[in-house]
């Protein structure tokens, strides 16, 4: 296939919008920084796994075929992002009494069921962290070898000084030090205030839950010592694109570069793009744990919230500018997707069955598939009129993922007039590749969800419509509107039909 629009990404390495090359054109190599399985993920983490999916699915729609690897960090990393705090899986095993490797196995578990409630494709590769430990210990043993390493006392650490332009990922002012980056001095005895764990000796007279026999002692793995040995195992020293949420450019994704350099050359960064999603903010701040005060996905479906509608929400904004997260533009968002999915059943309800079943079925993909295979098919003998929004399309997402423009050309082909129906199914089906928002199999009927504080029992609500139902019958339009309004005011929406009477959950929006 012949792509139109050539892809551009921002590269955070050089700060600046570039045009893609791949290093080996028949497979893109991608690596993702997973979520440390402490604690439920919440809804600004799972921003980084809409935008991770994002971008699979527009290299894939591009024509790309695409490796991409999730690590699981089920050990390794501390309260503070470098090497200050407590070990965060120590902790929660501390607070929930169980064992660190069930509290790993528990929270994993969840936030791959988030993944597949927000239709993200699953990785090529998840690689727990625990797993590759003597691959991290040979890896750092290269390092040591090397002389990019020093022990102290708590362990072993990684002189930044010994690396080329450390810092230039995150434009760091080494020199300078302020007060920025002295959050990620650590232990006394550094050399430098940027110097990193990369092994972390276990305590004297104290047996962590997770701790393995080292050339530096008994102890665990620094936190940033895992993506450079699981994204080389998997993807080779110098692979394509690495993403992460906004706040790992500053250091995280610097140790990093600097562990790549040291084992590969000074020439080795990793990836030749680094690409960050910027943060999810609440009106009091951005997205956070340490509070202890957070939203997860579930709370979102608590509220009666489908989980696809919070997707087309993160969608809604360019992955690189802040947004922030409300309830009312949750609604909003979710009326928009009704919106769309009544009129895709209006499309459909003017074709053939056999015409709806056979377009279902060449949406069927798995999360190995060629999306570029469906494209063809979805544009093959396209009108020009419906060809000319196809090339839309594909100029929208092509322009460093924009899906802000992609949804909102979604919703101008959906209602241009001058499209059969098929066609614009076909295009609406084209535009969710990418969105992935399932607009051909979702219903509107599917975004009803019953939220969890929701009291009202069916029979109290069907005993109130008959009330309602006998006042407008007997003319009492204001007793009708009360009753109405009483129980919309209690979270039931009521539809006046030709068949008849019928309500639905409405959201109870601005939970805890």
């Amino acid at each position: 296939m012949t792509t139109q629009h050539p892809l551009r990404l921002f590269n955070s390495l050089g700060r600046e919008v570039q045009e893609f090359q791949p290093i080996d054109p028949r497979n893109v190599r991608v690596y993702s920084c997973g979520p440390t399985v402490y604690n439920y993920a919440h809804i600004g983490n799972l921003r980084a796994y809409v935008f991770a999916d994002t971008l699979r699915r527009v290299l894939t729609f591009k024509g790309y075929n695409v490796t991409h690897v999730i690590n699981i960090t089920d050990v390794g990393h501390l309260t503070s992002d470098a090497d200050t705090g407590d070990d965060k899986m120590e902790l929660a095993a501390s607070r929930e009494k169980k064992s660190i490797w069930d509290i790993a196995a528990h929270y994993t578990d969840v936030f791959k069921d988030d993944v597949r409630r927000l239709n993200i494709l699953a990785p090529s590769h998840w690689t727990p962290a625990t797993q590759h430990i003597q691959e991290m210990i040979a890896f750092a043993r290269e390092l040591d070898a090397a002389g990019y390493l020093y022990e102290l006392e708590d362990g072993a650490y990684f002189d930044t000084s010994k690396v080329p332009n450390y810092g230039q990922l995150g434009l760091l002012d080494l020199a300078g030090m302020d007060e920025e980056h002295r959050r990620i001095d650590g232990p006394g005895g550094k050399r430098h205030p940027a110097d990193f764990a990369v092994w972390r000796k276990s305590p004297a007279g104290v047996q962590r839950q997770m701790e393995w026999h080292s050339p530096w002692g008994v102890g665990a793995p620094g936190w940033h010592l895992e993506c450079s040995v699981m994204s080389m195992k998997y993807l080779g020293e110098q692979f394509d694109i690495h993403t992460g949420g906004i706040d790992h450019r500053q250091v995280h994704h610097c140790n990093e570069i600097a562990q790549n350099q040291g084992y590969c050359g000074s020439g080795k960064t990793g990836a030749n793009w680094w690409m960050h999603n910027e943060f999810l903010i609440m009106r009091d701040g951005k997205m956070s744990k340490s509070s202890g005060k957070f939203l997860t996905l579930q709370s979102i479906v608590d509220q009666g919230i489908h989980p696809l509608v919070y997707r087309l929400f993160l969608l809604g904004a360019s992955y690189r500018s802040s947004l922030e997260f409300t309830w009312d533009a949750l609604v909003g968002t979710r009326a928009a997707l009704r919106r769309l999915l009544l009129r895709i059943a209006d499309l459909k309800s003017k074709m053939a069955d056999a015409e709806v079943a056979r377009l279902a079925g060449e949406m069927r993909y798995s999360s190995g598939g060629s999306l570029a295979y469906i494209r063809e098919q979805l544009t093959a003998g396209l009108s020009p009129k419906a060809a000319e929004w196809a090339d839309r399309l594909d100029a929208a997402v092509s322009n460093d993922l924009a899906t802000p423009a992609a949804v909102a050309l979604l919703n101008e082909i959906l209602f241009d007039k001058k499209l059969a129906p098929e066609e614009g199914l076909k295009l609406a089906a084209l535009a969710d590749l990418v969105l992935g928002v399932e607009l051909l199999t979702l219903t509107a009927e599917d975004l009803v969800i019953r939220p969890a504080g929701q009291t009202l029992d069916e029979a109290t609500i069907t005993a109130r419509l008959a009330e309602r139902t006998e006042a407008r019958k007997a003319k009492d339009f204001a007793r009708s509107d009360a009753i109405r309004d009483e129980l919309q005011a209690q979270g039931v929406g009521i539809m006046d039909t030709p068949q008849g009477t019928t309500f639905e959950w409405l959201p109870l929006i601005g939970g805890e």
